[in-house]
């Protein structure tokens, strides 16, 4: 017998097909640059304990990574012409296996078990020695990448690194960034001072001869824009300032036990939220390695 079926009933049953196909295909997005949502730290109890620092040495500079300026989420960054005498305090965070294995800002590869940080505004690559303010560990680490992009975060270190400053379980903590620029000739100086690894050195606690300046009887606060071995760079960076911005400003020298610095400040503020929003006003305008601080600090 010679039976035909509605065209209907094909045509539903094609669709049932179809869909029965599409529901058993695997829901894993192949599209995303990133095969993990959440950064997380790898698996097992991986020992940095004996792991070295990175080796300074001198590596001329590269256009891969140092545009400047760029921007990063609608906010713009300025990249620093150099990386000479610059010191910072801040928040450091860590990233790990999320970014494991893919590029860094300057095509190379990134580690997270190698000692290597992402820095918004450093030439990279570069070299720095990051301090745990809390516990008074330091590590060398190599800057290949930018960021961190969100929060306040100073500087983002390697899963590794930040095991071995300590606060890989807190995720965050109080650093000194230190840059320690290398010439062709192999001298190098940490954070404008002559520097050789293994140097004990600590700019954690170094001593700062304060000024006096109160606001309100209290600690008067002041935002922080950079600190200098030398006054012409501290100088040039206050008249980029002060085209900006309408806000008492200074060039504060310290004297330390390792020398002469010369901060480049704004303020002072009479609360923190005050100099919290001159803080994000200053960073929209390109100056991105600002700090909070008191005259103490």
């Amino acid at each position: 017998m010679n039976c035909k079926l509605p065209l209907s009933w094909l045509l539903a049953t094609m669709c049932a097909l179809v869909l029965a196909g599409c529901a058993s295909a695997p829901a894993t997005d192949h599209s995303s640059r990133y095969t993990i949502d959440q950064d997380r730290a790898p698996s097992g109890n991986f020992d940095a304990s004996g792991l070295p620092d990175a080796r300074p040495k001198y590596e001329p500079p590269r256009r891969a990574g140092n545009k400047s300026p760029y921007t990063v989420w609608g906010k713009q960054y300025q990249v620093m012409a150099s990386n000479d005498g610059y010191v910072a305090r801040g928040i450091a965070s860590w990233y790990g296996e999320k970014f494991h294995g893919h590029k860094t800002s300057n095509g190379e590869t990134f580690n997270m078990y190698a000692m290597s940080a992402a820095h918004k505004s450093m030439q990279i690559p570069g070299y720095a020695r990051v301090t745990n303010l809390d516990n008074g560990r330091s590590v060398i680490v190599r800057v290949n990448d930018r960021g961190p992009f969100h929060g306040d975060r100073l500087i983002d270190l390697s899963y590794a690194a930040a095991k071995k400053l300590g606060y890989q379980s807190r995720g965050t903590a109080r650093v000194e960034v230190a840059a320690i620029t290398v010439r062709p000739d192999g001298s190098m100086t940490l954070a404008g001072q002559p520097f050789a690894p293994g140097d004990t050195v600590s700019y954690a606690d170094t001593p700062v001869v304060a000024s006096g300046d109160t606001a309100n009887g209290e600690q008067a606060l002041f935002v922080q824009l950079g600190s200098f071995s030398s006054r012409d760079p501290a100088q040039q960076l206050l008249v980029r300032a002060q085209a900006v911005l309408e806000d008492p400003m200074r060039v504060r020298a310290i004297d330390t036990v390792t020398g002469r610095f010369h901060r480049v400040q704004v303020g002072p503020f009479a609360d923190e939220a005050s100099a919290r929003r001159i803080q994000n006003l200053l960073e929209s305008r390109g100056f991105a390695q600002s700090i909070l601080l008191t005259d103490s600090q």
